[in-house]
């Protein structure tokens, strides 16, 4: 029986479809609208009515199970729960801070990190508050403290091949901060749409139309931005994470590199180049070196301390292109008087004393203990899965085979006390041919790693 049910959306907000359909449902639940033990359409005829991919109202549907407002019952299909004792309050699920109460949560972020380094940390900050004169306890240079821009301009030249002079060398509260300052100081330069690759992180798309520029996205493939591609937006400015492609995990080819330096240089445009997950590369093969020493003078670096150390440190960096160097900080005059100063002197003297690199190291091997338990329980327990990308950073992209409905996937592993996103979440325009899952491991213990990849598969052929 095919039921209807009415259900209003907007196509052209922000708030993404599958968060639409949730809140209506909700609210007509909250209201008395749909009563307890109401059937409600399923999940092909409601995305048939709404004309949108049934994998949003997989996902719709799932998450509101898991907070209790729908239940799932065999043969009957699905429908408002009978009882409701208290409001469900869980938000949805790819919020970053709240989620639903599970065994193992798979999401990239924060909580996905091993161990911060207290010991070290601890031994420079305090050398560091020991020693510090009444002028370190003044308000911070705005592009950052000299001692820090310094061991930067070392640790980055060496590790990562950035050609940079202390002196162009900015130290900012996070990438969040450095993306909103150049999305503030890009128009200036003609630029008000930037392309983003395609999949990418999608809270980055929407951070950037709140802040002016409007994001075009590109497609990747197997090596990377496509730059044919973004020729042919007529964009004149580029955000890409060229050493391990997120969520993807591709390294942008060196035919590719070239490619887009010389689009950067023929269009007089930009290129972002996020290093989001820094010295994290357990692969066998080496590390790329970073996209801008090829051009210093067209390429803004980022990198940040949120995936080495921990993210609530606020702590990143950008290399600047020195025609920028100065709008970006008076772009910050505006906004704050700089980060820190104790923390910025703790890291520079972490980045000083080897600790930083010794710490790396042993994250490095933990990591790829993670990634080798990965492998193996993906292809025990998810046959014709495999884990795609280099091995490097803090989450895997897992391709599935193409008959794998991914948003049911998800859905069912959540109900099995997994939480993972599918990739088409990160997608702007998701593709159906292309199921996979972005999962973030080197948190877990490796039996963790094995038992969540387990329920997973499980859940998929339950």
């Amino acid at each position: 029986m095919a039921l209807h049910m009415s259900v209003e959306i907007v196509r052209d907000s922000e708030v993404s479809l599958t968060a639409q359909i949730q809140r209506f449902i909700k609210k007509e639940i909250a209201e008395g609208i749909l009563h307890p033990g109401t059937r409600l359409p399923s999940s092909r005829a409601l995305a048939d009515d709404l004309d949108v991919s049934r994998s949003v109202v997989v996902e719709a549907y799932g998450q509101l199970v898991a907070e209790g407002y729908l239940e799932a019952v065999r043969g009957a299909g699905t429908r408002v729960v009978p009882h409701l004792d208290r409001p469900a309050v869980v938000p949805a699920l790819l919020d970053a801070d709240r989620a639903p109460a599970t065994r193992w949560d798979l999401r990239t972020g924060g909580r996905n990190l091993p161990a911060f380094p207290r010991r070290e940390w601890l031994a420079c900050y305090q050398l560091v508050v020991n020693a510090a004169s009444p002028a370190d306890h003044d308000y911070p240079p705005l592009a950052g403290e000299p001692a820090l821009r310094t061991e930067l301009a070392h640790y980055l030249g060496r590790s990562r091949g950035v050609r940079a002079h202390p002196d162009l060398i900015m130290v900012v509260a996070g990438f969040g901060q450095a993306l909103g300052l150049l999305c503030a100081v890009l128009p200036g330069h003609g630029v008000d749409r930037l392309a983003v690759e395609d999949p990418a992180h999608p809270g980055q798309r929407r951070f950037l139309r709140e802040s002016g520029l409007h994001p075009v996205p590109v497609p990747v493939d197997e090596e990377g931005i496509d730059v044919e591609a973004l020729a042919a937006t007529g964009v004149r400015a580029v955000l890409v994470t060229p050493a391990h492609q997120f969520p993807t995990g591709v390294v942008l080819s060196a035919r590719r590199r070239e490619a887009l330096i010389r689009w950067a240089r023929d269009v007089g445009g930009w290129i972002v180049e996020d290093d989001y997950d820094g010295g994290l590369w357990y692969e066998r093969s080496p590390r790329p070196l970073a996209l801008q020493r090829l051009a210093p003078d067209r390429v803004v670096y980022a990198g940040t301390a949120s995936k080495t150390l921990a993210p609530g440190l606020r702590l990143g960096w950008l290399a600047v292109p020195g025609d920028l160097m100065d709008p970006l900080l008076r772009g910050r005059a505006r906004h704050d008087l700089g980060t820190e100063t104790l923390t910025q002197l703790a890291f520079a003297e972490l980045l000083h004393s080897g600790m930083f690199d010794r710490h790396l190291r042993r994250l490095n091997a933990h990591c790829r203990d993670r990634r080798e338990a990965l492998d193996e329980a993906v292809r025990r327990h998810l046959p014709g899965a495999r884990v795609a990308g280099r091995a490097a950073g803090h989450h895997a992209y897992v391709q599935l085979p193409r008959h794998v409905d991914e948003a049911a996937l998800v859905s069912a592993a959540l109900g099995r006390s997994v939480l993972v996103r599918g990739a088409s979440a990160y997608h702007a325009r998701p593709r159906r041919d292309a199921p996979a899952l972005v999962v973030g491991h080197t948190h877990l213990p490796r039996s963790g790693v094995t038992e969540a990849v387990r329920a997973i598969g499980t859940a998929g052929h339950r």
